[in-house]
């Protein structure tokens, strides 16, 4: 039978762990570091090879040839055709409308008689007016008679003063007669310068009606209407037998429009306003004649520009013998306008649009770019016309990358027609 052991007896203690599973952990741990490493290695490898890649890449770029010019700038702008002169015909003399010339559309020449009114009052008080001279001119007859008259009196009373002033100083007449006599010389002198005065208002008279016959004569001479120029009728509001009165309200009787030159209204904007002055060619083309245009020059404007739109108002005259075009036509008016300065063109292809704004690459003559911004004037599809950036003598990428750096070398892509001009790519 065994023993019991004690409480107080010594535990037993367990044998120390295997030290395999630990070397395993180890050695997986230390090949997963390896692992990691290696591959961070290769990625910054990798990246450093990107890198020199990147910085050692010398891309080859197409270039062209920046243009100056100095030929006018062909500006397009809307515009409308004007009658070169207008005129709306009223009556002048009250009557009826006795006969009728023309109609709608009728060609007439200057001084062509269009329509004709017969005013039978009118053609009263001409006469009565006339008749009137007649007896203005009777009373003057009358007044000079009365001078001569009076002439004589005066005469026959100088005589007789004579006489008895003599005799008055003999002693043979009173000194009562000399006196009478004398104021008989007066008093017809008087009588003399009242018939005289007579005579002049007789003149003043005849002069007034005169004055009335005349201004019945311009106003029967309108009972013919006539044409004031060449031209064309466009309206016409009155037929034979209406009534017309000589007041100049109302419906005019005829319109009409000269047409065998005509104005041409255009609008230039301000950028181009400067160099717009009279004798600058234009060419005028119609939507609805495509195969024709049509030449004129620039005749007038109104100098000073319009503050809401900030545009010259332009006319442009256009000879129109054969009548082809019409007044209040809608057209296209192109202008040769000088510039002020020479302009720099580049290729559309060439411009970039970035944070940085608009900018071109320009390829500098040690091999290398450079960004340069630059300011657009006009967009003419595929050249752009610079304002600012610029000189004119540089050479520029056409589309170029957007990751290009600036100072990067590059290698010139040669382009047909290089071997012509160097110029020769941009057109």
């Amino acid at each position: 039978m065994k023993p019991h052991s004690s409480p107080h007896e010594t535990a037993e203690i367990p044998p120390p762990p295997r030290k395999g599973p630990f070397v395993l952990v180890a050695l997986v741990a230390i090949g997963l570091l390896s692992y990691g490493g290696y591959g961070q290695w290769q990625r910054r490898a990798a990246a450093a090879e990107t890198q020199r890649k990147v910085n050692t890449f010398v891309p080859k770029l197409r270039t062209a040839s920046v243009q100056r010019t100095e030929k006018p700038v062909e500006l397009t702008l809307p515009g409308q055709t004007d009658a070169f002169a207008r005129a709306s015909l009223f009556a002048r003399a009250t009557g009826y409308i006795a006969e009728r010339r023309v109609d709608l559309g009728s060609r007439v020449r200057k001084g062509d008689v269009l329509l004709r009114i017969a005013a039978p009052d009118l053609d009263q008080q001409l006469a009565q007016a006339e008749a009137q001279v007649g007896q203005l001119e009777a009373q003057r007859l009358q007044a000079v008679a009365m001078v001569d008259q009076a002439k004589a009196n005066v005469n026959l009373a100088n005589a007789t003063n004579n006489r008895t002033s003599t005799l008055a100083t003999q002693g043979w007449a009173s000194k009562q007669n000399a006196d009478t006599s004398q104021a008989g010389v007066l008093s017809q002198s008087a009588t003399l310068a009242s018939a005289e005065a007579g005579v002049k208002v007789a003149e003043a008279n005849i002069k007034a009606q005169a004055a009335t016959v005349d201004r019945l004569k311009a106003l029967a001479s309108f009972k013919d209407v006539t044409a004031p120029f060449d031209g064309v009728v466009t309206a016409r509001s009155v037929d034979v037998g209406d009534l017309v009165h000589a007041d100049g309200t109302g419906t005019a009787l005829l319109s009409m429009e000269r047409d065998d030159i005509l104005r041409v209204s255009v609008n230039v904007p301000q950028n181009a306003a400067i160099g717009v002055k009279p004798g600058l060619d234009a060419v005028i083309k119609v939507p609805q004649m495509p195969e024709r245009s049509f030449s004129g020059q620039v005749e007038r404007s109104s100098v000073a520009l319009q503050t809401a739109s900030r545009t010259l108002t332009t006319q442009v005259d256009v000879p129109n013998k054969d009548g082809s075009l019409r007044a209040g036509l809608y057209v296209y008016v192109t202008l040769k306008v000088p510039r002020t300065a020479p302009g720099v063109m580049i290729p559309a292809e060439a411009l970039v649009f970035n944070q940085r704004g608009t900018q071109v690459v320009v390829a500098r003559d040690d091999g290398t770019v450079t960004w340069r911004g630059v300011q657009i004037g006009r967009d003419l599809g595929t050249t752009i016309e610079l304002t600012g950036g610029l000189e004119g003598d540089e050479r520029i990428v056409l589309g170029p990358p957007a990751d290009l750096r600036e100072g990067q070398p590059f290698e010139r892509q040669p382009m047909p027609g290089d071997e012509r001009s160097p110029r020769a790519a941009v057109r």
